[in-house]
């Protein structure tokens, strides 16, 4: 078996973990008000089990509902009632030679003041009005508590001490009383205790993230003068005495691992001396080392720097694995590790290499839960891999309004791991029209349906509008989607043809019972602004023109443009970026932005926001302010439009009135979307066609 060093086990504390490899805790929101599981919790988690990972930390689990309740559907350890409920889940994962452990939680500075004291008044709801009670609160309460919220009319969040908002919260905050710090301790050790009786395998300490626990760590965000706050050792009692409470209450044999932020990384965005660094995270890691914990779970960044803990696609796989190098020399216990490892070669080659001792797998094991059995088994060309997109959690967030969970944009199934489709394809004709996203997610899950599966595509390669999204600067990763989910068609018996441009007589010649149109969208190119020097994203992004040394005009400013604008600039050019809206890439995910625009900024980027495109001519644009109306000419040598996608229906108009086959539209032919679009309108079809 390849990759041995993967499949040894390896002990935390007295725990024998099967293999070295681990899920790291991530709330996706499957719980419910109360904090007890749910039914699709307890398979999401069970089916990672199944998958064959060795352990799993669960998710962010709250010890205190009035000021650490972070989301609506999570996870708690407030309660003795909740301790029945976690034993479910713990019976139900360890069937599977799988250890469970539940990482506790206060997120301090770092939560929503909307959410203060709002989840025992949830919990009161929902048992007096049942559903009715959702359906208030996401429909009548929530709406304007948000508006309260950005007004800073709501409850302020606890801290260590006063300090700056946290970034994306952005809630008032006010520091903890010297009790209530004692309280806190308290119930992070009665959660533990509770933990423990039900039959969970050890607890997480969550010192990451600019969670409370490492805010008090922090000279940012610890200002205090007591005990608590001041020297190392002083800001580090808080973490200590819970520490140190446990193991009284829950012995020596119950394991402890600790999730550290070990360096702030504040210098990588321009504001070197904040926080705390490597070398003080080190010192961090070895009195924790002494104080007897069981393993470390070495981690950085907090939500002031969310892209250093939670990376985008551009970061290189490994980028921090140097943190993780740096504890494991310090330190005598288990190190355990996320490090953006997204394949088994990196896992085997950082366990090689010392790096760690354990690999900690997050969004990769909500991409594919079986990651770890098809590395075990010799097939690890089937994993359906991680491109690093941010969906999970920015659906997580928006959803979480909506007392609902997070999705996954290549794994349709996450949140619906205890549905089965039907397996009644009975080898009926099917012919998809496309091989980008949602055409190969629908021939993959029909092919598992057993229907008999047939893809037409005219270019020369699988990809669609993927083909254009990977080009922009170390974007690479967004290749795989289409890659992976091409290979798993293949083994499936799918037939993918390529180069072939589908049309009805062609359709009709394999006499199908089922026809898919997936043929994408095309980029919107008005008639009004032709010219020889306008083109559209889509020609710089796939070659056919590139630009070199040269004054470029980008008009649209979505996330599409400023990729577009990122390849230009590092091909030399000098970019001006037009948007209608008062701010840049409206509507985007904020990562996204904290990503592209300092690299726009270095190399020199022009942004005019509120500024409407009039008319192109030779030697530029003209634009109109929209505050005052004064027209504005900008010179330029070219011209690119970036104003969106329009669904190509050429094929679907063509052939939806046919009787002799059903037909049907997905993905951006049927509707412009994202990833998790298309392949949820795949999936949609494929578990509703009988």
């Amino acid at each position: 078996m390849a990759y041995e060093k993967l499949f040894e086990p390896m002990k935390i504390g007295n725990v024998e973990i099967k293999n070295r490899i681990v899920m790291a805790p991530m709330c996706m929101g499957f719980g419910q008000y109360n904090g007890c599981p749910t039914e699709t919790m307890m398979n999401y988690y069970e089916e990672r089990a199944k998958g064959g990972v060795g352990l799993i930390f669960t998710e962010i689990t709250r010890v205190n509902d009035v000021t650490g309740a972070s989301s609506f559907g999570q996870l708690g350890m407030s309660h003795d009632y909740q301790i029945s409920a976690l034993k479910e889940m713990a019976d139900r994962v360890h069937k599977h030679n799988c250890k469970i452990m539940v990482e506790l939680h206060h997120p301090g500075r770092q939560n929503l003041g909307l959410m203060i004291g709002t989840v025992p008044l949830c919990i009161a709801g929902d048992k007096i009005l049942g559903d009715l009670y959702t359906k208030i609160l996401t429909g009548a309460v929530i709406p304007p508590g948000k508006k309260l919220q950005d007004k800073d009319i709501v409850p302020r969040v606890v801290a260590p001490s006063k300090c700056e908002k946290s970034k994306m919260s952005e809630s008032v905050n006010r520091p903890l009383t010297n009790k209530g710090v004692k309280k806190l301790i308290s119930q992070f050790i009665e959660a533990a205790v509770r933990v423990k009786k039900s039959g969970c395998d050890g607890v997480e300490l969550h010192a990451s993230h600019g969670y409370l626990i490492q805010q008090f760590l922090s000279p940012n965000t610890n200002k205090r003068t007591d005990e608590y706050g001041g020297s190392l050792e002083n800001r580090m009692r808080f973490l200590c005495e819970i520490i140190d409470g446990i193991r009284k209450n829950c012995g020596k044999d119950f394991p402890i691992v600790v999730r550290l932020t070990v360096d702030e990384m504040y210098d990588r965005i321009g504001q070197k001396g904040k926080g705390y660094d490597l070398k003080e995270g080190l010192r961090m890691a070895e009195i924790l080392n002494d104080k007897g914990i069981d393993a470390i779970d070495v981690s950085s960044g907090a939500y002031d720097t969310f892209n250093y803990w939670l990376e985008p696609t551009t970061f290189e796989c490994g980028w921090r694995k140097n943190l993780a190098a740096e504890v494991k020399k310090v330190v005598d216990i288990p190190v355990i590790a996320a490090n953006l490892i997204r394949s088994p070669k990196q896992a085997q080659l950082q366990i090689e290499e010392g790096v760690q001792d354990f690999i900690s797998l997050g969004r990769p094991l909500i991409a594919d839960p079986h990651w770890v059995n098809k590395v075990k088994e010799g097939k690890e060309n089937l994993i359906n891999r991680c491109v690093c997109c941010l969906y999970c959690f920015e659906s997580m967030m928006e959803n979480a309004y909506k007392y609902d969970h997070g999705h996954c944009s290549v794994n349709p199934f996450v949140g619906r791991e205890g549905m089965q489709l039907k397996k009644n394809g009975n080898l009926r004709k099917v012919v998809i029209i496309g091989a980008g996203a949602a055409g190969l997610t629908a021939a993959n899950l029909l092919a598992d349906r057993g229907f008999d599966v047939t893809v037409l595509e005219k270019e020369d390669k699988v990809g669609g509008q993927l083909n254009l999204a990977d080009k922009p600067p170390h974007k690479y990763k967004m290749s795989w989607v289409c890659a992976d989910l091409y290979e798993n068609a293949r083994i499936k018996g799918v037939e993918v043809k390529f180069g072939i441009t589908a049309d009805k007589n062609m359709i009709d010649g394999y006499k199908p019972e089922i026809v898919i149109n997936a043929t994408g969208g095309n980029a919107v190119y008005p008639k009004a602004f032709e010219g020889e020097n306008v083109f559209t994203v889509t020609q710089i992004l796939d070659g056919s023109l590139k630009l070199e040394n040269k004054n470029v005009v980008v008009i649209g400013s979505g996330m599409t443009g400023l990729e577009t604008s990122e390849l230009l600039v590092s091909q030399g050019n000098k970019v001006t970026v037009v948007e209608m809206a008062d701010r840049i890439a409206p509507g985007a995910w904020f990562q996204h932005l904290d990503d592209a625009l300092p690299v726009l900024e270095n190399a020199g980027t022009k942004f005019l926001t509120g500024h409407k495109l009039l008319s192109v001519n030779n030697k530029g644009v003209i634009l109109e302010r929209l505050s005052d109306g004064m027209q504005i000419d900008i010179t330029a040598d070219f011209v690119v439009l970036s104003l969106g996608v329009k669904s190509d229906t050429v094929l679907y108009d063509e052939i939806k009135g046919s009787t002799a086959y059903k037909v049907y539209n997905i993905g951006d032919s049927a509707k412009i979307g994202r990833i998790a679009n298309a392949t949820e309108s795949a999936y949609q079809l494929a578990e509703s066609i009988d």
